[in-house]
């Protein structure tokens, strides 16, 4: 009776005579099948019998993959139950007989001693008669002279292997596929030799199959689509010949590498299945491959593919672009943007970290990052697409990621070339990633290997800012050298106000404040509680979107009382002042402005400006101008006729056109500006009864409150109530500045005009009583008019201000004639007089009144002259400045004071 013909498909070729079987219709349903009455070479790990590899190779090809008939002929049922028989092709030929032909297999010793049909004695006969023949001609294992291949189951150097072979494609064969990412392969590297070993499939992770764990032998189960990704790489390269292209190792020290079947890479079909995900680990090793893989497995989201099947597919990378500007840098990794509207917002470069600041190694880089990144954007033009978004998480807000391009670039990609950023591991399934990821990572890869930036095992060179307005005696040290250089090159860190900046030098390594010369501004307000003065915030507005963070060069002119340095600043070469006059964000301070030297300039963009009626000049009438200029001419006639007609006796001093105050001097700076408290019934008991309440409130330890900041640390423009180190009394006192190092503030005495360092300890919270509500502050500014100070030399301006305070600051109550009032700070230029001494020249009738003020006094020593370049309502006062004038020349005729080395204004 004939045996029964089965089907079935061939999977794998086990050795040169033993195949595994699959159901056409069920590939899990397997059985393995050895072939009647022969034998091939064993192929083992530790001793592989000569010729094993190719008697399995050549049943290989012809076998694996294809649909065959096979009948049972035998079995044996030793051990494991094993069935012999014979397989069938479909062009007729059939094994055994084909691999004994072909001299891969020899017919059994113990065959046909067994009792066998008709059949198997007719076929073991023709077995014996076709291996002769193959014996005779010697084919396959009876070719004696053959090298036979040898194969190496461990490799002694992975990575010495690995450059060898980096990217040359080789010959393999899949021996074995363990899951959908990961096989055995036998590298076919020479001839004669090859390499059987675990190969990670680059690009891709699939998930992973169930799994018993050796140590307890506890199985775990397979994840969702893990067996799905192992029969799809199973069913294409189970002992298929391959090629394969080694990239490099896993950290596990496992070899890498693309394997690609005739239809092409096989991680592609696997990702276009949505059975795997791209692995961002081996995108360094794949370079402008990854972009491939990138798509592949977009295609399987777009499509809900696999594992991708009911996910919602995200919004394309860079879908919607828009323009902006670069307004701050605030970190290497986070920008500001000005849209076209110009609203601002914060945004976070997509993928990009900056140098962590909590890492030691790489913090120290976080200055140079910043600022490569201010160099290349502030002020630029971009385009941004966001590509999602950062949740909130306890200390930081929500924040935006974007892609940011300037022309056609990426900004993240020198960044990170530069080695001073690192790219963002993100998760497998986080699609909020840059569009150029891969490159990303490409770029960090090739930073480290060049040991760039973060990634030197050498710190950056430090670079320290010193902060020279930090009080007037640094400022000056700074101010000697910066004032003999012109357009001196810097960058503005911040915006205080529309004419305030802080300003960094790196050439100097200093950190000043600047203030523009020749202008005011109005303020902006500094906090919610405050209110801007008109065009405060619009001018503060237009000072920030031009120079923050911008190169700018500066010239600077002097110095102020707090440190602050006051000059011109430049803009691409324009002066900034300007701009803000032709924009009505400014007014013409005519002193300084003509001190400065730019006056003409400073006062055509003024008057641009009110012609356009813009800002502050939104309602300028030049009829009212014109009357409010001869009112000042008609006053100043006026003046000239009181004046001209103090022959009789009289004195100036009671002109009822003249504005006269009692007043007390209370100190005088190092600029020879005064602080004067004005003399009154109601002001001067209002103090005294104040300042005897606040020194008997502080005594009493339950009111000595401390400061209102939880921290302990007082706020910068905080009125507090301090103790004076001269007299250990408490006195109203106003912040200027901190010394955290030191713990201590600079104050201004409020009611006195003096400052000094108290320590924090010494500082109490001011009680509401004895406010600025309760009573305004009492010390008030001003200045002597028609009179300029030596600024150019240190020490003719301290010999000035030491002449003046020991001439006024004494408690002696004097007259001031106030000549102008600033409107701008409230500013107070007057002439002072000793009552006794201008009552004394009213009465001698060769003395005029003026020569008993102050302010001629100081030009009669040498200590000051008469300004050089006045304002219009000095010049309106002519002659009370022909007098000064004739008062100067005999000072220099005399070499008195400053005047001793000759006439300083002469270069």
């Amino acid at each position: 009776m004939p045996l029964p013909v089965q089907q079935a498909k061939v999977k794998s070729v086990l050795s040169g005579d033993t195949v595994q079987l699959v159901a056409i219709n069920n590939p899990k349903n397997e059985r393995i099948l050895s072939l009647a009455f022969v034998s091939a070479p064993r192929l083992r790990r530790d001793d592989e019998e000569r010729g094993a590899v190719e008697s399995r190779d050549f049943a290989r090809k012809v076998l694996v993959g294809k649909v065959v008939q096979f009948r049972v002929l035998y079995t044996l049922p030793t051990g494991n139950q094993r069935d012999y028989g014979q397989v069938t092709l479909r062009d007729g030929s059939q094994l055994p007989e084909l691999s004994v032909a072909e001299g891969w297999c020899k017919v059994r010793d113990d065959a046909g001693r067994r009792e066998e049909g008709d059949e198997a004695t007719s076929l073991i006969a023709k077995l014996r008669v076709l291996e002769s023949r193959a014996k005779a001609d010697g084919k396959g294992i009876w070719d004696s002279s053959a090298s036979f291949i040898k194969t190496m189951y461990d490799l002694s150097s992975p990575q010495e292997f690995v450059q060898e072979w980096k990217s040359r494609p080789m010959d393999a064969i899949v021996e074995k596929v363990l899951t959908g990412d990961r096989v055995i392969a036998r590298l076919m590297h020479t001839s004669t030799q090859h390499v059987q070993t675990i190969l990670l499939i680059a690009g891709i992770r699939t998930p992973s199959t169930k799994r018993t764990n050796a140590a307890d032998g506890q199985d775990t189960s397979a994840e969702q689509y893990g067996d799905e990704a192992f029969d799809f790489v199973d069913e294409r390269l189970m002992q298929r010949r391959v090629s394969v292209t080694l990239l490099g190792l896993s950290a596990q020290n496992q070899l890498v590498g693309s394997i690609k079947h005739p239809n092409g890479d096989i991680a592609l079909f696997v990702l276009k299945a949505g059975l795997g995900r791209c692995l961002d680990q081996h995108s360094t090793m794949l370079g402008s491959g990854m972009a491939l893989m990138r798509q592949a497995e977009k295609y399987a989201r777009e499509h809900k593919e696999g594992q991708f099947k009911g996910t919602v597919t995200p919004k394309a990378n860079g879908g919607n672009q828009t323009d902006a500007v670069v307004s701050r840098v605030f970190s290497a990794d986070t920008l500001f943007l000005r849209s076209h509207s110009g609203t601002e917002k914060r945004i976070n470069l997509t993928s990009t970290r900056q140098p962590k600041p909590s890492d030691p190694k790489q913090a120290p880089w976080g200055a140079e990052a910043k600022e490569f990144m201010r160099k290349r954007l502030i002020g630029k033009h971009v385009k941004v697409a966001i590509d999602g978004k950062r949740p909130a998480t306890e200390g930081y807000e929500e924040r935006e990621m974007a892609t940011i391009l300037h022309g056609n670039s990426n900004v993240s990609l020198p960044l990170v070339e530069a080695g001073l950023a690192s790219v963002i591991r993100h998760r497998m399934d986080d699609p909020d990633r840059s569009p150029v990821y891969d490159d990303l990572l490409a770029a960090e890869a090739a930073a480290q290997a060049d040991q760039k930036g973060i990634w030197s095992p050498q710190p950056p060179e430090a670079k320290q800012y010193v902060d020279y307005s930090e009080n007037l005696e640094k400022a000056k040290r700074l101010f000697t050298l910066l004032s003999r250089q012109k357009r001196i090159s810097g960058v503005v860190d911040f915006v205080k106000g529309a004419s305030r900046f802080a300003l960094l030098i790196p050439r100097e390594n200093a950190k000043i404040t600047l203030v523009l010369s020749g202008i005011q501004a109005p303020r902006s307000a500094r906090n919610p509680t405050e209110t801007s003065e008109p065009f405060g915030k619009e001018a503060h507005e237009l000072a920030s979107k031009r120079l923050q963070q911008r190169d700018v060069e500066i010239d600077v002119d002097d110095t102020d009382k707090n440190g602050g340095f006051i000059g011109k600043l430049y803009i691409k070469g324009e002066n900034f002042a300007k701009a803000l006059l032709e924009e009505g964000f400014a007014t013409v301070r005519a002193y300084s402005a003509e001190k400065s030297g730019n006056a003409n300039e400073l006062f055509a963009a003024e008057q641009k400006a009110k012609d356009a009626r813009k800002g502050l000049w939104h309602d300028y009438d030049p009829s009212q101008e014109a009357a409010d200029a001869a009112a000042g001419e008609e006053e100043a006639q006026r003046n000239e006729a009181v004046n001209g007609d103090q022959s009789g006796g009289g004195t100036a001093l009671a002109s009822p056109s003249k504005d006269y105050r009692d007043v007390v001097v209370t100190h005088v700076d190092d600029s020879c500006r005064l602080k004067v408290q004005q003399v009154g019934r109601s002001t001067t008991d209002a103090l005294s009864s104040l300042m005897k309440s606040l020194r008997q409130f502080y005594l009493t330890p339950s009111n000595a409150q401390p400061l209102a900041n939880p921290s302990g640390v007082p706020k910068v423009g905080e009125y507090v109530a301090a103790k004076f180190s001269a007299d250990g009394e408490w006195y109203r006192g106003r912040v200027r500045r901190n010394d955290r190092d030191a713990k201590t503030a600079e104050i201004v005495y409020s009611d006195y005009g003096n400052s000094e360092s108290v320590p924090w300890s010494e500082l109490r919270q001011l009680s509401t009583q004895f406010g600025v509500n309760a009573l305004k502050t009492q010390a008030v500014e001003a200045a002597l008019s028609f009179v300029q100070f030596p600024s150019g030399s240190q020490e003719y301006m301290r010999e000035a201000q030491q002449w003046l305070m020991q001439r006024l600051v004494n408690d002696k109550q004097l007259v001031a004639r106030v000549d102008h009032t600033d409107a701008r700070d409230g500013t107070l230029w007057v002439s002072l007089f000793d009552p006794e001494e201008a009552t004394s020249a009213g009465q001698d009738k060769q003395m005029d009144v003026e020569t008993a003020s102050v302010n001629a006094q100081a030009v009669e020593e040498g200590l000051g002259m008469v300004g050089r370049k006045l304002s219009r309502w000095e010049k309106a006062q002519a002659p009370a400045i022909e007098g000064l004038r004739l008062k100067e020349e005999e000072a220099k005729k005399q070499r008195l004071g400053m005047w001793e080395y000759g006439d300083l204004t002469e270069d």
